[in-house]
């Protein structure tokens, strides 16, 4: 079985472009470029503002979406649902995001992934998450200590937490759960917006602008 825990390594280290660190993912990207040589394929940069008070993070690109256009949930289905909710709530300028040069822009707000490569089936190794870390504590030692974090799905969830170094056992994946970190900043869950989970119901627009409306809601009493 293969740990969740981070290690001894816990610095956080600014993204590369050029990260080559999981084998397996840079060589499925080597087979995306050459089956689709227009896409983006590389490893995604996190998109919205510095310093954000809302950190959304994801599970990692989708191949027909981000690992397309080179923009985080942009080019596929799990970002209509995410984009439309954001500007529902006052933290991105539209409601849809088309391509990374649309114009559109996040206010107060910056989305992430937990991986930063498309992985095949979309299913990363628990290695693969582990290796991004880094990237992901760099993530997250930019918001401020009044921030709330918002996880897509479990493994968000579960690399948000191995990245703080905090235990697993202690912070519970949970749709809607609302997690008071020992910093004092918010972790909130909910289901991936992923077609399959909207599809099934598991994820309606509601419950999921419901968790997205929380985290307004606890920006907004710091104002």
């Amino acid at each position: 079985m293969v740990s969740w825990s981070c290690g001894e390594d816990r610095g956080g280290i600014p993204f590369d472009p050029d990260c080559q660190r999981c084998p397996r993912l840079a060589g499925f990207l080597g087979e995306v470029r050459k089956a689709h040589p227009g896409y983006f394929a590389r490893p995604v940069p996190s998109f919205g503002a510095t310093g954000p008070r809302l950190l959304v993070v994801g599970l990692a690109p989708g191949l027909h979406g981000a690992n397309a256009t080179g923009r985080p949930f942009t080019g596929d289905y799990a970002g209509e649902l995410l984009y439309r909710t954001l500007h529902q709530k006052g933290f991105s300028s539209a409601a849809e995001s088309v391509a990374h040069d649309d114009g559109l822009e996040l206010s107060d707000c910056r989305i992430t992934n937990a991986v930063r490569c498309v992985p095949p089936q979309n299913k990363p190794v628990a290695e693969e998450v582990r290796n991004c870390l880094p990237y992901l504590r760099d993530e997250l030692s930019s918001t401020g200590r009044d921030a709330v974090m918002l996880a897509l799905g479990t493994i968000a969830h579960k690399a948000v937490i191995s990245a703080l170094a905090l235990r697993q056992r202690e912070f519970a994946f949970a749709h809607g759960a609302e997690h008071t970190l020992p910093d004092g900043r918010i972790l909130l869950d909910s289901y991936h917006c992923s077609r399959y989970n909207t599809q099934t119901r598991r994820l309606t627009a509601d419950m999921f602008g419901a968790v997205v409306g929380r985290a307004r809601e606890l920006l907004d009493r710091q104002v």
